[in-house]
């Protein structure tokens, strides 16, 4: 389909929101939004004020044979929006996004941190060079070809590592390539690995090792780390690229049967739980509690949820982010 929409200036595209009934309390406030946000950004925020149609099927009948998601009902989304719904809310929602985000980069950057010391100080014991080596890691990422992409996952994780020794600029890297050359020994390494490249390889090391790392935080399982690290690393994406995070819909999620070892869930969640982002703050809680006892995170981010936004006539509520029973009342100490 040809894209045919035309251009807008910012009076425009204000007045094609309020010809759709949204309610603009200040028209200098909401251009210079429109202005330092932009529209799109924005619309984030205004798509749960839009009308919605009551449950139907959306495939058009024209179509003979209708796949499952095709018949799936839904609710259509309209361009009118629901009465009552303001512009102002709408970037209300978007600044308490915003502080939100960067609450949970700074918790992932101290995870991060920790992580690489974990991982780099148990590899480093087998060899200084250990990430280069094929029998330290499981047979899937380092001898069998990836049907997806057609190249063995250690081979793809070591171009990558490579791409980031090279544009390193840090005194450390400079002085270990200088003296010593390449390879360079992993407890320096790691030192330039983002939440990415350690998730990736973490996964690919062997269970047992997972597993000794797993269990200084209280986890079980190595797998269990594998999964949750899989979740952060989404999470750290979607809030490092300034995406909308306080009602996004989890791509990534933790797997039900570990969910066990976090101190406040003791019973199977529902699908909407597990599928928001509030699950996740969890798992950072989890992990934070385990690198530093006296985070005052968790405090921080009640603090935060205490102001948010609600619109209850707009379904705006905390329960969309996914928040759990009781969490006012969870102690991590």
């Amino acid at each position: 389909m040809k894209y045919e929409k035309p251009w807008l200036s910012y009076e425009q595209q204000l007045d094609k929101l309020i010809s759709n009934g949204l309610i603009v309390d200040s028209r200098s406030h909401a251009l210079s939004s429109l202005e330092r946000i932009g529209y799109y950004r924005l619309s984030g925020y205004w798509y749960p004020f839009r009308e919605r149609s009551e449950l139907c099927c959306a495939y058009s009948p024209t179509i003979k044979n209708p796949n499952k998601k095709q018949k799936r009902e839904t609710k259509l989304v309209f361009d009118n929006f629901m009465r009552g719904a303001r512009f102002e809310s709408a970037v209300n929602l978007y600044i308490f996004d915003k502080k939100l985000r960067l609450l949970v980069l700074d918790a992932l950057e101290r995870i991060e941190i920790a992580l690489r010391v974990d991982i780099s100080h148990l590899l480093g014991q087998l060899s200084p060079f250990a990430y280069l080596e094929p029998d330290y890691f499981k047979d899937i990422f380092s001898k069998r070809l990836n049907p997806k992409t057609g190249v063995i996952p250690q081979h793809q994780w070591l171009q990558n590592h490579a791409q980031l020794i090279s544009r390193s600029r840090e005194e450390f890297i400079l002085h270990a390539k200088e003296k010593y050359g390449l390879p360079v020994p992993i407890w320096v390494a790691c030192e330039v690995w983002d939440f990415g490249t350690l998730s990736r390889l973490f996964k690919g090391m062997l269970p047992e090792q997972q597993t000794v790392i797993a269990r200084k935080y209280d986890i079980e399982k190595g797998e269990t780390l594998e999964s949750w690290l899989r979740c952060l690393n989404y999470l750290r994406n979607v809030c490092a690229h300034h995406s909308r995070l306080w009602n996004r819909n989890m791509i990534e999620q933790p797997k039900q049967e570990g969910l066990k070892d976090i101190k406040y869930i003791h019973k199977r969640l529902s699908s909407h739980s597990v599928a928001r982002p509030f699950l996740q703050f969890c798992l950072v809680q989890h992990l934070l509690s385990k690198i530093n006892p006296n985070s005052t995170w968790w405090n921080r981010l009640l603090d935060l949820l205490d102001v948010f936004p609600c619109l209850n006539e707009q379904g705006i509520t905390l329960e969309t982010m996914g928040v759990i029973e009781g969490y006012k009342d969870w102690n991590w100490q």
